[in-house]
């Protein structure tokens, strides 16, 4: 029968397969165990190069003979007598599954040096793991992955000789753990995670990752479905990041950021995995610096500060980098780091060079200086001139920022968070010559800074009438106004500009408290004239005492409110 004929061939679906589909078969079989040869014996010679000038010619004839087989196993795959998924079909493929497995362990004991002995079982091994797949269906039955043990054979699969089998058990575990298929059952994804978690599957997917070949496709791809993993379960539970970046994750991504390789897919996804750990978690920040990975951000952003990622994917890992920096700062430990690794002096450096990266390094360098940890940092950027490069800022925001994605309001913010910071942290020479800053040129900076004072102002004004609006209707309708909902609205009312409001009356209050009178002569000038008045300034102020210092000892919330009252005493 010649390539037309089969082409135009299509089997008798009632009647036995035939000799040639038996014959495609065994053809695609050999073509796996080729693969599966190859992926453990690559010495630079592939294993089909013998035929040379014969396989050249064959080539066409190759490529129609592949496309008859994917005809062919398409018609089988939609037979309708195919067995369907219940139970029982799976718990007849996972002790097949365990058969195969502890058979291939078995000749790979018995003939170590001899690959053609276990290769078939390899093959068989290979076919059900693919064949597996179907289990992630039906995540209400992944209790039997569990009882059966066969999640304990998996991960030990995951250690095998052969990466190609390695690399099958990843995909299998990345699409049982897809976070769609976990939210569908969760009895069943607790249950596996449980599993998982109990048999350190982290550890044991960073000891694979370590022996994979990034230069080889398979393998590549092989370590985004791995990181994949990770993700997932991190989704599903976060509790886990810590445990994870314990078991070896945090230091393998550390290390395959910094590696001297193009950047691709893995390199990006490494950084979003690591701001994922790094989120709202003390301990994996507290492990990062310890591994010198404040130096490691540092070193990859450094790349930035006169360059422009030069794709979407790289702006993105950018920014992931950026928020995994911003993260690690909320630890006190690595603020000193931070410090020490002239962070301080990259960030001014990225403000001044005007590229993407100057609305993160605005970002960075707000959390780097806010509360009293901040101290040091604060006292440094003045030291290295840094108040040239804030103030430039305060007076007006860059279009170029406006359109590289950050809101006009996100940079206001971060800007007069930093003065507020620096008023509060500076000592003696420094904050003197902060505050001269606002006597300049007939104290066009207090201008500024009132004409911010009024409009987010009114902009907060205006959310607290919606809110207020609300709060009447819900009351009408009988419904409760508990702790949760008043929560809600002060996070809105932050949203809507409360937090700039509040560092910019601090400003206002610090700067009445210089002893520097043509300043409060001019902020009350300019309440004056413009309609405003003390009262509000005191009462957003007072608002801003009570809900203080989230996280931080009773001693320190009862100082700070005090300092802060004492302030408004004289303003």
């Amino acid at each position: 029968m010649d390539v037309g004929e089969l082409l135009n061939y299509q089997p008798d679906r009632g009647a036995t397969r035939s000799r040639e589909d038996d014959a495609g078969e065994e053809d695609l079989r050999s073509a796996k165990h080729q693969k599966l040869m190859s992926g453990r014996h690559r010495d630079g010679t592939g294993a089909g190069n013998e035929g040379g000038g014969d396989m050249k010619d064959s080539g066409d004839l190759t490529v129609d003979r592949k496309k008859i087989l994917e005809k062919l196993m398409d018609q089988d795959e939609d037979d309708p007598e195919a067995e369907p998924v219940d139970e029982s079909s799976v718990k007849k493929m996972i002790l097949t599954f365990e058969k195969r497995s502890y058979k291939n362990q078995e000749l790979r004991i018995k003939f170590p040096d001899n690959p053609e002995k276990f290769m078939e079982s390899e093959l068989d091994l290979n076919d059900i793991i693919q064949e597996m797949h179907v289990i992630a269906t039906m995540p209400e039955l992944y209790h039997l992955l569990v009882e059966l043990n066969s999640v304990h054979s998996l991960m030990g699969l995951l250690s095998h000789e052969n990466t190609d089998v390695a690399i099958a058990v990843v995909d299998l575990l990345q699409e049982l753990t897809d976070i769609d298929t976990l939210n569908e059952s969760e009895e069943g994804a607790e249950v596996l995670i449980d599993a998982l978690l109990e048999g350190q599957v982290v550890a044991l997917l960073v000891q694979n990752m370590e022996r994979l070949d990034e230069q080889v496709k398979e393998e590549a791809d092989g370590v985004f479905n791995t990181l994949a993993i990770v993700e997932n379960m991190a989704e599903f539970r976060p509790g886990l990041c810590t445990e994870a970046a314990q078991q070896g994750l945090m230091q393998w991504l550390l290390k395959r950021i910094k590696a001297k390789m193009p950047f691709d897919a893995n390199k990006l996804y490494c950084s979003e995995i690591l701001a994922i750990l790094l989120q709202n978690n003390d301990n994996t920040r507290e492990l990062l610096g310890e591994l010198d990975g404040i130096d490691v951000l540092l070193q990859q952003l450094s790349v930035f500060k006169r360059h422009n990622p030069s794709t979407a994917e790289e702006q993105e890992m950018m920014e992931n980098l950026f928020d995994a920096l911003c993260s690690c700062l909320m630890l006190p430990a690595n603020r000193d780091r931070f410090l020490k690794g002239e962070g301080l002096q990259l960030m001014n450096l990225m403000l001044r060079e005007k590229k993407m990266s100057r609305t993160s390094s605005l970002k960075v360098l707000d959390h780097g200086m806010i509360g009293p940890e901040g101290g040091d940092n604060c006292h440094k950027f003045v030291d290295i001139l840094g108040l040239r490069t804030i103030f430039p800022l305060f007076m007006k925001t860059p279009k170029k920022m406006r359109t590289s994605g950050a809101s006009e309001k996100e940079h206001e913010e971060h800007v007069c968070s930093i003065i507020a910071s620096m008023l509060r942290n500076l000592k003696s020479q420094q904050r003197s010559r902060l505050l001269n800053k606002f006597t300049e040129n007939d104290c066009e900076k207090v201008d500024r800074l009132m004409e911010l004072h009024f409009k987010y102002l009114e902009a907060v004004q205006q959310a607290d009438k919606r809110i207020e609006g609300e709060k009447h209707e819900m009351v009408r309708r009988g419904e409760i106004l508990d702790d949760n909902m008043e929560d809600e609205f002060y996070l809105r009312r932050l949203d809507a500009g409360l937090f700039v409001l509040q560092s910019i009356c601090y400003i206002m209050v610090e700067m009445s408290n210089s002893g520097l009178s043509q300043l409060q002569q001019r902020v009350h000038q300019i309440l004056n004239i413009r309609g405003g008045s003390v009262k509000a300034v005191r009462h957003i102020m007072r608002e801003y005492a009570e809900s203080i210092g989230d996280g931080k000892s009773e001693e320190y919330k009862e100082a700070e409110r005090k300092r802060i009252m004492d302030l408004l005493e004289n303003f």
